[in-house]
């Protein structure tokens, strides 16, 4: 912003490398931007916005204790809310007419730049709005009137938000790996399959290998069940990466993967999805 006023935010998000990959998005596009405060969850959002007092908050939809989109029926009253979420399910296109935006997780600078624009300018707006305020009785009213407004809009959006969430199962569409100092964002699309390794997971992609602390049980119970499959108690494979099914020597079944020359092996307890062979 061309002026000396000061603008700050809040970062909401359960995982604290989001956190961390937003944080440095934002130093790129809007160095002058104070981020004030951090919350891993809505409840604890809610408290240190009540403190804090941010002019926008970044806010995550799926999160434990209470969701962004409860939060945010809170929040909307005193913050400008941009939602941040990996799930594309809800309802982007009611942002449009609303005092908030919609940014897709892994969130590209460019588009980051569209939503701090458009941030900038409705910040300006609003103080230019209570500067030009001539008395405080004209400066209570048009305050009052633009907040009730900003709320009832926000309060529409939500219902929308609620009533197209509900009967939709979310699955996760992004994999967050740390890889040195780096936070890489891997789509489910390119891995190939995940494999338990004691304390980590090993996710493999056509072009490389990574390792993540999230459980393979976390994994099955939140990847889509169409697009991987469980044939080993430390094995989920994606079903388009499956080149074909043979049997070794002992009677084992093995999977050969499209493009690569190792073989998975499927457990008996796996065996029925591939019952022909």
């Amino acid at each position: 912003m061309h002026d000396n006023l000061v603008v700050t935010a809040m970062l909401v998000d359960d995982e604290a490398p989001m956190r961390d990959y937003l944080r440095a998005g934002l130093l790129k596009v809007w160095p002058e931007l104070q981020i004030i405060g951090e919350a891993a969850n809505g409840i604890a959002a809610a408290e240190q916005a009540a403190q804090l007092s941010p002019d926008i908050i970044f806010l995550d939809i799926r999160m434990p204790g209470k969701n962004g989109i409860e939060a945010a029926v809170e929040l909307a009253q005193r913050s400008q809310v941009v939602f941040v979420t990996a799930y594309n399910e809800y309802a982007i296109q009611a942002f449009e007419r609303g005092a908030v935006d919609y940014l897709l997780k892994p969130v590209e600078l460019e588009r980051l730049q569209q939503t701090v624009e458009r941030l900038q300018l409705r910040i300006r707006e609003k103080r230019a709005q209570v500067l030009q305020s001539s008395t405080p009785d004209i400066k209570s009213t048009q305050t009052v009137v633009n907040a009730d407004q900003q709320s009832q809009q926000m309060k529409e959006i939500l219902q929308q938000l609620m009533l197209r969430q509900a009967p939709q199962r979310e699955y996760l569409r992004w994999i967050q790996a740390s890889v040195g100092n780096a936070l890489r964002m891997i789509s489910t699309k390119e891995i190939v399959f995940f494999r338990s390794d004691e304390k980590y997971t090993l996710v493999q992609t056509e072009q490389a290998e990574y390792l993540i602390r999230k459980s393979l049980k976390e994994l099955e119970d939140e990847l889509d069940p169409d697009e991987f499959w469980r044939i080993h108690r430390s094995t989920l494979v994606r079903v388009t990466a499956i080149a074909d099914v043979t049997r070794d020597f002992r009677g084992k079944q093995l999977m050969g993967l499209k493009g690569r020359s190792e073989k998975l092996e499927i457990s008996r307890n796996h065996a029925h999805l591939f019952q022909q062979m």
